[in-house]
């Protein structure tokens, strides 16, 4: 199996620093280029509700310059021995900017965290590893936080 492109999708979360770890063994292992993702959830899209335009535009810029400085600061230690890292925020709804990014840069393999949500969060969420398991277009591997300590 050749894996030249690693993806980690971050929200920054335990389950997600597990994850970490597992896509900077994978990409070292493999001497692969890997790409940190982080998705600022796009409210509007997800629910057409109408957001004056202003706002959203400094909230997502206040949350872009929040989310890149917490993948520096989340990641470095992690990646410091890989040689190819690429970092990137975007909006919109995170499977799909997930899946879009993944058959976008051609990415060999998906490295995610899983939170585990169950009930009314699963129900009004959803699952972003779940969904992006069932459609992407390369391997991917989930990475849970073990029940004794979700």
């Amino acid at each position: 199996m050749k894996v030249e492109r690693i993806l980690f999708p971050t929200d920054f979360s335990e389950g997600a620093q597990r994850a970490l770890r597992c896509a900077v063994d994978l990409a070292e292992h493999y001497q692969s280029k890997l790409y940190i993702l982080h998705v600022v959830y796009d409210i509007t899209q997800a629910v057409g509700v109408h957001v004056p335009h202003i706002s959203s535009d400094q909230v997502f810029k206040e949350v872009n310059d929040w989310a890149l400085k917490e993948i520096g600061s989340c990641c470095i230690e992690e990646t410091r021995k890989l040689s190819g890292v690429e970092k990137k925020v975007v909006k919109g709804i995170p499977y799909q900017e997930i899946l879009k990014y993944a058959s976008d840069n051609k990415i060999d393999m998906i490295v995610m965290g899983t939170y585990g949500r169950a009930g009314i969060n699963r129900l009004i969420f959803g699952s972003t590893a779940e969904r992006v398991v069932r459609s992407a277009p390369c391997p991917v591997m989930t990475v849970k936080v073990p029940e004794h300590r979700g």
